[in-house]
């Protein structure tokens, strides 16, 4: 890791709960289906920071009541079921705090290293994604660029079975929290990647899936010293 640069692990749809003011909102297929969460995410998380002895700060209020990793106005930030007149208060209760939390933990322990962890849903509007684990980042932030290809180039060292992407399945420049953050703190001292693995692996055979998470904690470890 960079001389002084400090860890900070996030976790933006860490769960499905429904607080009960909105407990008839959703039906329970829909809560548990990728639009829900990201299956995996907040586990392999609280692995991640007991290993590396980092904060994490997650949030498990389902995503479809309001997305924490979308920026505020975003068109997708509520699912449509969420009335316009709970869409304030929601914002005030459960999506304020998590980006505030984080906020004030990437200015705390600046120079910092954020890792958001997500995952995907393996087919998406009837196309299958071939995309085993994808790492997000802006590419002209020199900091997040060595990071996630040094990841990127030992999960492959040690993992030549996956298949590997950069900026895949989404664009690391796109709307999000990492994206943000970049827009607070020069690159000096911020790097934000996310890593996005394909959910077939936590809803899968569950040996596949542990042997994953140690690859990539390996990996990390390798990447940044």
């Amino acid at each position: 890791m960079a001389s002084r640069e400090r860890l900070l692990l996030t976790c933006e749809h860490g769960g499905n709960r429904v607080p009960a003011r909105y407990r008839d909102l959703f039906p329970r297929a829909l809560l548990e289906s990728h639009r829900g969460w990201d299956p995996g995410t907040l586990p392999f998380a609280r692995q991640m920071a007991r290993a590396l002895r980092a904060p994490l700060i997650a949030t498990t209020v389902t995503r479809l009541l309001v997305d924490a990793n979308r920026s505020l106005g975003h068109p997708r930030q509520f699912h449509e079921a969420v009335p316009a007149g709970e869409r304030a208060p929601i914002l005030a209760r459960y999506y304020r705090p998590h980006r505030e939390r984080v906020t004030a933990a990437v200015r705390r322990l600046q120079p910092v290293l954020h890792l958001g962890l997500h995952s995907f849903t393996p087919v998406l509007d009837g196309e299958s994604r071939d995309v085993d684990v994808g790492f997000l980042y802006d590419p002209a932030r020199g900091r997040e660029r060595a990071v996630a290809r040094a990841w990127a180039a030992a999960l492959r060292r040690a993992r030549p079975d996956l298949r590997v992407r950069m900026n895949r399945p989404y664009r690391g420049t796109s709307d999000g929290l990492t994206t943000s953050l970049r827009a607070l703190l020069p690159a000096a001292r911020y790097a934000g990647i996310e890593l996005e693995v394909n959910q077939a692996f936590p809803l899968g055979d569950a040996g596949r899936w542990r042997g994953l998470r140690a690859a990539l904690l390996d990996a990390l470890r390798a990447a940044i010293g």
